[in-house]
């Protein structure tokens, strides 16, 4: 029989989501020696020293450290903000500063970050993460007032605390929400998180589109089916069916939703019907980018899900990069399966 993501319901405990938070398995062996510039773009090898010097400061601060009754105040921990487009190896260079930073540490996207604190309570999440070296954090994109106040709040608790922070993001810091929200309050915690980093541009082309061929057509239901059912650890589901449980799931539980399924195939995909289902289907997206698990389907092209309407919207960064992530997942699946 044939297994689907709508028949799994995981359960994942809060404790769990701080176990969890590491780099993707596809970054487990990366480093700043594995990370090749491109040298047409001068960014990147600045950005590559930046994140090296990054890494000397975060060490000094928690190897300052001072003990309970010493005179000296524990010393705020650094920051480092990597902007740039999409797949110019700014993954790439945050698990590298995660890799050389001594435990306890945390590399987690931005979702991920606030699903913690809504998880274990603002609080308890500063407690938690109050004794790391570094806290790295993927895809910082804000589009609700409400999380940006939240994130700000926390780094300024954890920085205070030695914490040293990384990011990455297609955004400046001051610019974040820019062209969304007007609100005063907004801005002003804008202002704050921008006065948190040392912002280093990382440019060049996205290297999942460098001379790679457009989307692959879709498969034939029957096609489709065969191949799944011929592929050990492979799922199936229908394209509305599996939008509809996604809407039952936190999403902090779609990691565990792909845990151990080795491809996954979407029968009848078609464009997204409205935000709130696509923007669920960003964080799967990322879920199984980060997974390295293939995607192949039938009906229409992965880089149909998301709208005109939607790409002109305020999340159009948001599914640039979920369409890219996908795009390079079902390429796989054509390399790796045929």
């Amino acid at each position: 029989m044939v297994a689907s993501l709508v028949d799994r319901s995981p359960v994942v405990s809060p404790d769990a989501l701080i176990d969890e938070m590491v780099p993707p398995p596809t970054f487990d062996e990366v480093s700043f020696d594995t990370y090749i510039p491109d040298p047409n773009e001068p960014t990147q090898s600045q950005a590559v020293d930046a994140a090296r010097d990054f890494v000397t400061r975060a060490r000094k601060v928690r190897g300052g450290k001072k003990g309970l009754f010493s005179r000296n105040k524990q010393q705020q921990g650094v920051g480092l903000y990597l902007d740039g487009g999409f797949g110019v190896g700014k993954t790439h260079l945050l698990a590298s500063i995660y890799h050389a930073m001594p435990e306890p540490k945390s590399f987690a996207t931005f979702v991920e970050v606030t699903h913690l604190v809504g998880a274990l309570g603002f609080m308890q999440a500063v407690e938690r993460l109050s004794d790391h070296s570094v806290l790295c954090i993927d895809e910082f994109e804000l589009d609700d007032p409400g999380d940006t106040m939240l994130i700000s709040r926390l780094l300024a608790e954890l920085t205070a605390q030695g914490v040293s922070i990384a990011a990455t993001s297609n955004t400046l810091p001051g610019q974040l929400g820019e062209g969304r929200f007007a609100a005063q309050d907004f801005l002003r915690e804008i202002r704050k998180l921008a006065s948190v980093f040392d912002t280093i541009r990382v440019d060049g082309p996205d290297y999942r589109h460098r001379d790679l061929p457009p989307a692959p057509d879709p498969r034939s239901d029957a096609d489709l089916v065969a191949l799944v059912e011929s592929t050990p650890g492979a799922t199936l589901d229908d394209f509305d069916a599996l939008c509809e449980h996604l809407s039952t799931l936190h999403p902090s539980k779609y990691k565990a939703l792909v845990d151990g399924v080795s491809l996954v195939g979407i029968r009848d995909v078609h464009p997204a019907k409205d935000q709130s289902v696509a923007l669920r289907l960003v964080v799967l997206a990322d879920r199984l980018y980060d997974a390295d698990i293939p995607v192949t389907v039938s009906g229409g092209k992965l880089d149909e899900i998301f709208t005109d309407e939607m790409l002109a919207g305020g999340y159009r960064k948001k599914y640039l990069r979920a369409t890219s992530r996908l795009l390079a997942l079902s390429r796989s699946s054509e390399t790796a399966i045929g």
